[in-house]
């Protein structure tokens, strides 16, 4: 099946090289790294030529298997894992302090949209000021690019 017809537009080509221009040599911190989408960043980002990579994430179980995972996949990568939590302002700076990162894919969210209605406290919590600290605090380092990676789900 074409699925280009199916989608009724050309299909998006990907450019590796401006991609890897852009990453290359750099100190990258990923924000709820160990997540569905932010582990997914990171599993891309070791096929590129970043001088390090900073998972950090609250999720001790899933940064522990995704480093499994990429030890095995891909022992050479430059890649430190961090615990730590979006609304840890403190904790956060440490981490801005410690790794200086030159850019910051933001993937740290909740992100199932009934559970967060049942939870809007924790969802404020995490979603909108955890968001305003590493905003803050990626401003604050004169980081070079911040990636929001956009969850955002319709509800009625």
């Amino acid at each position: 099946m074409d699925y280009n017809k199916l989608l009724n537009r050309k299909p998006i080509v990907t450019d590796l090289g401006l991609i890897n221009d852009f990453i290359k040599g750099k100190r990258i911190l990923v924000t709820g790294g160990a997540g569905s989408i932010g582990s997914e960043i990171v599993r891309q980002l070791v096929n590129f030529n970043a001088s390090s990579v900073i998972v950090y994430d609250n999720a001790e179980a899933s940064m522990f298997h995704l480093e499994q995972e990429i030890s095995r996949s891909n022992p050479k990568s430059h890649i430190k894992y961090v615990i730590g939590d979006v609304r840890d302002k403190y904790r956060l700076e440490e981490v801005f302090e410690s790794f200086k990162p030159n850019i910051v894919f933001h993937a740290a969210a909740y992100k199932h949209v009934p559970m967060m209605e049942a939870n809007p406290v924790e969802a404020i919590k995490t979603n909108v000021l955890g968001t305003k600290n590493v905003a803050d605090i990626s401003f604050m380092n004169e980081v070079d690019k911040f990636v929001m990676v956009s969850t955002d789900k319709a509800v009625n």
